[in-house]
């Protein structure tokens, strides 16, 4: 059962020390040939004007997902940041994600429309949460690189979250958690993820039976991948094309 596998600790280990180092470089690769890709990226399926929120990863801001947030808009989507800063956990979002609920339901009586959530490490789990939570409010998830589904040591980052957030990995709350976010929301849900990648085990960034797909892309600067951007793209379009995004490079 899910309870019982995310309540012992995984069998799975965080990347190794090497795909660790490398994800500098890795980044700063995708940073510096993101252009050249631009012109394919825009042919992506055009959007239906739905409304979108962008909830960035661990310490990140809104600012972090402007490249995202400008593609989005590009293709024709009503976007908008999360609006709550940094991203530092619970601190940011309330214990249960009630500060981030109460942006998506602003959102949502503005649009007179459910939200669509795509959220960034961290921000893909509190997307998550928040569907578990009010799923009158979204109208599908969409993950990148979120360790939703496994134990928080199977990444290279749960000291940096502990620190960041003031909450510990392994209390009561922060367990139960868990326990929800491994559970299949009752909204569509898409996990985007790596199996290279060197700060989270790609392994616990998607789950059996929901959908998924795999990229290939460092976990520095994946929020402007040009495979997990056209990833995004197909996956609000309704038809993630698997094979398209494959041939993007690295």
């Amino acid at each position: 059962m899910i309870h019982a596998a995310i309540a012992q600790p995984s069998s799975h280990r965080a990347p190794s020390k090497a795909r660790l180092a490398a994800e500098l470089p890795r980044g700063a690769w995708t940073l510096l040939t993101l252009p050249s890709h631009w012109s394919r990226l825009k042919q992506a399926p055009r959007g239906d004007g739905r409304p979108v929120m962008l909830i960035p990863g661990l310490f990140d801001n809104d600012a972090a997902m402007g490249l995202m947030r400008r593609y989005l808009t590009g293709l024709g989507y009503t976007v908008r940041g999360w609006g709550l800063g940094r991203n530092i956990g619970a601190r940011a979002t309330g214990s249960d994600a009630e500060l981030l609920v109460e942006q998506v339901a602003a959102f949502h009586d503005e649009t007179d429309e459910p939200v669509t959530l795509v959220g960034v490490s961290l921000g893909g789990i509190m997307a998550r949460l928040v569907a578990h939570r009010r799923p009158d409010l979204v109208r599908e998830v969409v993950t990148v690189s979120s360790p939703f589904a496994g134990d928080p040591r199977a990444t290279n980052v749960w000291r940096a979250f502990e620190w960041l957030t003031g909450e510990k990995i392994d209390d009561q709350s922060v367990v139960a958690r868990r326990l929800t976010l491994a559970e299949r929301p009752p909204v569509p849900a898409t996990a985007i993820w790596s199996a290279s990648d060197g700060l989270v085990n790609g392994a616990i960034c998607h789950a059996e039976g929901e959908p998924s797909i795999e990229i290939r892309a460092s976990h520095m600067g994946v929020h402007i991948h040009p495979q997990a951007l056209r990833a995004i793209a197909e996956t609000l379009a309704g038809g993630a094309d698997r094979q398209s995004v494959g041939r993007l490079p690295s």
